[in-house]
């Protein structure tokens, strides 16, 4: 399996387009593209600064562009999520050696 961890830093009045659009994204890249799912978190020290964990089978499922089963409405909520944002990092590619999370 393949974990990406991002940072998203959102202006306050922007947290609702956020929070809304990434999981409207990441609910069709689990239905559409075999995504394994993502938890958001929010940093208690950071003011808008929220980090993402999302999980796939493999990198290449990761990696591959364009997503070619996203319904049009993906990119709606993704460019939604884009502009709530100041910035969106790519923080790790990691490969998952040992999973030992409770589902």
């Amino acid at each position: 399996m393949f974990a990406v961890i991002y940072r998203f830093r959102v202006p306050e009045e922007n947290a609702d387009d956020f929070l809304g659009s990434w999981k409207e994204l990441t609910e069709m890249l689990i239905r559409y593209e075999g995504g394994l799912g993502s938890a958001l978190h929010k940093s208690e020290h950071e003011p808008g600064e929220y980090i993402a964990y999302a999980r796939w089978p493999d990198r290449n499922m990761w990696a591959k562009q364009p997503k070619l089963n996203l319904p049009p409405e993906a990119e709606i909520a993704r460019t939604r999520m884009r502009d709530a944002c100041e910035e969106i990092s790519t923080l790790y590619e990691l490969e998952i050696l040992e999973d030992l999370l409770v589902r």
